[in-house]
């Protein structure tokens, strides 16, 4: 009878669900979930701009122009935000903003990830010339200013959003490979991969089922906060003229043509500013939550 106790106790008592502990340690971090809701809000409002923007971002309202915002006098519910210097809407152009700098910056995150992890199991797992080669190139890449890296490689390749996302791609990646092999080398001492490769496990499996799963969270966190200096530099690309180019509704570009009216039509420059410093704080606020879920030692 005692026995069929302990037994039921034993299985009440049994760990929660991997995501279920996750999140149990997320959710302690009140900035983190702020910064994942207003990321969620700020990626819907992206997905449905076509259906919630009140304007279409090109169109020209030459009856508006810098039309200040609503609260203003001279604004107009028809223009919440205001108008810029040729009559488009802000709102919708932010609104479409928000669509190009996170589809771009997810692309750069995701190319950065996918090449900086292939990279990094390499230089780990070979210990050796191609090691050396690998790392003291990334050591190269790290050692010159990134906006300036990429300010050389989109000035080489041209001005244009693809070409500035690709520039960012070269920037994001050395801190990939180093976190990657890092993580590597410390997992490949552990038993577990000994055991594993004693047991004839080839070297790919070792590679991408033995060790790589077990490197996986550091590189996660990596991702998200990337996500927001991918933003970040952009933004900054497209405002020196070199990342998107008008008319696309871009923040940075946005910033760059407006730049001549900062004294007389303030709100011109300092919505599509607002936005970057949001998805910016947002994205690292997220990242720490990540960050402290995620890795062990400081789980409490």
């Amino acid at each position: 009878m005692n026995m069929a106790v302990e037994h039921v106790d034993s299985g009440a008592a049994a760990p929660p669900h991997p995501l279920v502990e996750f999140w149990q340690y997320f959710r302690q971090n009140r900035g983190a979930v702020l910064g994942l809701a207003v990321v969620m809000t700020i990626t819907l409002v992206a997905v449905l701009a076509g259906v919630i923007a009140p304007h279409a971002p090109h169109e020209q309202y030459r009856d508006a122009l810098l039309m200040p915002p609503v609260w203003l006098d001279g604004g107009s519910w028809r223009f919440v935000l205001g108008t810029d210097d040729i009559g488009r809407d802000i709102l919708s152009r932010i609104i479409f903003g928000a669509q190009v700098s996170l589809s771009i910056g997810f692309l750069v995150v995701t190319l950065a990830l996918v090449v900086g992890v292939a990279l990094g199991l390499v230089a780990g797992f070979s210990r050796g010339a191609l090691d050396i080669v690998i790392m003291r190139s990334m050591d190269v890449m790290l050692a010159l200013p990134s906006l300036l890296l990429a300010i050389v490689i989109v000035a080489i390749l041209g001005p244009s959003l693809m070409n500035a996302a690709l520039a960012v791609v070269v920037v994001q990646l050395p801190h990939f490979v180093r976190l990657t092999r890092a993580a590597v080398i410390t997992e490949r001492a552990k038993d577990y991969v000994v055991a594993s490769r004693v047991s004839g496990a080839g070297l790919h499996r070792l590679m991408f089922f033995t060790v790589l799963p077990n490197c996986v969270a550091p590189v996660i966190v990596q991702g998200t906060l990337g996500f927001s200096t991918a933003v970040l530099d952009l933004a900054a690309l497209g405002f020196l003229g070199l990342g998107a180019q008008p008319p696309t509704p871009e923040w940075g570009t946005m910033l760059s043509n407006a730049l001549q009216f900062i004294q007389r039509a303030w709100w011109v420059v300092t919505f599509p500013g607002l936005a970057i410093l949001i998805v910016v704080l947002a994205f690292n606020l997220m990242g720490d939550g990540l960050r402290d879920a995620l890795d062990p030692k400081l789980k409490r």
